[in-house]
């Protein structure tokens, strides 16, 4: 009777961790399909550090999330835009980005939450790619600026 009963929450438990794990996985497929970007319009961190120390051809570093976020710490030489999440804050980057050559070379980044939730970077993207930006990339970072930036030693600075 107890030996069933086991048997029967270990089939129970099995099944649930079935469900969660495949739950997860169609989470994962399901958000990367939506990125208004493709592979090739990102780069991770330690490219960015490459481009950014040759001054020739290195990209124009765009924030656009939280200001409160920017002032404890960002790339440096970073400008901040605005919350691209908010109307007010989007409106704000499309005003700036208006006078720029469409061949600008420009790296968005957030990094307020994990990338998959985060307010700010798709809009951000989706308003510079329609209003025809051809070198535009998004900084991945897949948890936040504060683990995937700062907390794998990338300078930053702090305050505007």
């Amino acid at each position: 009777m107890i030996r069933r009963l086991l048997i029967r929450i270990a089939s129970l438990a099995t099944l649930i961790a079935g469900a969660v794990a495949l739950f997860i996985f169609s989470h994962v497929s399901l958000r990367a399909a939506t990125d208004p970007w493709t592979p090739s319009q990102t780069v991770q961190p330690a490219d960015l550090m490459k481009e950014l120390g040759d001054s020739k051809t290195a990209p124009t570093v765009v924030f656009i999330g939280f200001g409160r976020l920017f002032n404890a710490g960002h790339i440096p030489g970073a400008q901040n835009r605005g919350m691209a999440g908010s109307e007010a804050g989007l409106q704000e980057l499309k005003t700036w980005a208006a006078s720029l050559p469409r061949s600008t070379k420009l790296v968005i980044y957030c990094g307020c939450c994990p990338m998959d939730r985060c307010p700010n970077v798709r809009p951000a993207f989706t308003a510079l790619h329609d209003l025809g930006f051809t070198k535009l990339r998004v900084l991945l970072l897949p948890t936040d600026f504060a683990m995937d930036w700062a907390g794998k030693g990338y300078p930053y600075d702090r305050g505007q």
